[in-house]
């Protein structure tokens, strides 16, 4: 028998904890045993996300910054994809934001449900909200004070502490692109083998992952058992979507307006891979399809798609950004937190930079989710709130991801004069045709 897909089996596995919960659930034995025999997997699960958190930061920007291999040969090409990445980074997230505050999902959560949430996770939202308060009262330059650690060691044992982690990996990996190559080399040759070894770590956690959510399904089920918070879900997953569909607007708008193309020319150039892309929730999967079909299908030169795009499937994860600043909010919202305008644009920040070192593999958005939560003040464990459905959404996100970097390379190959016509190749490659 063919052996399930991941996505598959954490849907199984989310059907399964609410069933089993639902059940156990009319014997008066049934919460208790939960909580002590299956609950604490989930919380095990959690752990290992956050264990692997600042590992994977460290990992993959250092190796990310590192690959940019010289500044001075960047120039115009490697400036104008950096800052065309970020700005559309900062863009994704601000939709999110808006669209989370206008729809306002954890909201429809009942008072009665939103104290059990807060109660059951031990008065810890209630913690963050005094600690966001103390950081209200700080100076107005204390967030800029806070990004620059004292001792890198200590702000790597937080995971609060992420901004300052970021910081540090990519100072460092300016460092490697300063220092000859001869010097250079054995630390990236360590870096590139160290990100393998989380890579896969990463892997390892996911094969969890089904065991993960039936645990915290299951223990959410008991803890909080009410209808409400399952449409509440449903509203988080339709925003996570509304805010996606408006990102790709955005990009075709941009196409537009830069490249003169017409919506119709680019989606139809990047089908094949935006498929992919949704079937895989891989970047790095996606990536060839996505260079062939920007390439011969969108008209962008190779020395463009060359540089632009393996550079936006490390650092341009627009949509796991986009849902990100949608999840945290939603999180903040189910357990009655009134994020401030200055935490908001924390979380602007925070997913900005995490998603430079966002791995291009599925799963990775939950892992730089823990970093954006910590940062917020948000409680880490309201994962167990949208874990059920974030499988399905990792691979609309993913599709948006690869948008992002097919839009943003079409954008560079303009300015730089290196985009022309659409060159399909047929099988034997001689004979080229429009």
């Amino acid at each position: 028998m063919k052996k399930l897909a991941l996505h598959w089996q954490i849907l199984l596995g989310m059907v399964l904890g609410v069933v089993v919960a639902l059940v156990l659930n009319n014997f008066s034995w049934g919460s208790q045993m939960i909580g002590d025999w299956i609950k604490p997997f989930g919380t095990i699960f959690i752990n290992a996300l956050k264990l692997i958190a600042v590992p994977l930061i460290l990992a993959s920007l250092i190796k990310g910054v590192s690959d940019l291999k010289d500044i001075s040969s960047l120039s115009k090409m490697g400036l104008r994809t950096i800052s065309t990445y970020v700005i559309t980074t900062v863009i994704a997230v601000s939709i999110g934001l808006m669209v989370v505050n206008v729809i306002k999902p954890g909201n429809s959560i009942s008072e009665g449900t939103r104290n059990e949430l807060v109660e059951s996770y031990g008065g810890e939202a209630q913690k963050r909200q005094e600690e966001a308060h103390q950081q209200k009262e700080a100076g107005p330059l204390q967030a800029l004070v806070d990004i620059v650690p004292d001792n890198i060691i200590g702000a790597s044992s937080n995971n609060r502490n992420m901004l300052q982690v970021i910081f540090f990996a990519i100072f460092f990996g300016i460092g490697l692109i300063l220092i000859p190559e001869s010097s250079s080399k054995p630390v990236k040759d360590f870096f590139d083998g160290f990100n393998e070894v989380i890579l896969k770590m990463i892997d390892l956690i996911m094969l969890a992952a089904p065991y993960g959510v039936f645990a915290l399904l299951a223990a959410l089920v008991v803890e909080a058992p009410s209808a409400d918070l399952f449409a509440a879900l449903g509203m988080y997953a339709l925003s996570v979507l509304i805010g996606l569909l408006l990102m790709i607007g955005v990009y075709l708008l941009l196409v537009w307006v830069f490249t003169k193309k017409t919506p119709s020319f680019f989606l139809n150039g990047m089908a094949p891979a935006q498929l992919l892309a949704f079937s895989t929730s891989s970047s790095a999967a996606t990536l060839p399809v996505t260079m062939e079909r920007v390439e011969e299908h969108l008209g962008v030169k190779k020395e463009v798609t060359s540089f632009v795009l393996p550079i936006g499937a490390t650092i341009n994860m627009d949509g796991t950004s986009l849902y990100q600043a949608v999840a945290a909010v939603f999180i903040a919202q189910a357990f009655g937190m009134d994020l401030s305008f200055g935490t908001q644009l924390g979380i602007i920040a925070t997913a900005t930079l995490a998603s430079i070192g966002s791995a291009a593999v599925p799963g990775a958005g939950m892992v730089m989710l823990v970093i954006v939560l910590a940062q917020a003040g948000i409680p880490e464990a309201g994962l167990a709130l949208i874990f059920a459905v974030d499988r399905p959404l990792d691979m609309c996100r993913t599709v948006v991801n690869v948008t992002g970097d097919a839009a943003v390379s079409m954008m560079v190959a303009k300015a730089q004069g290196k985009l022309g016509e659409p060159h399909v190749r047929d099988w034997d490659d001689n004979y080229p045709h429009k």
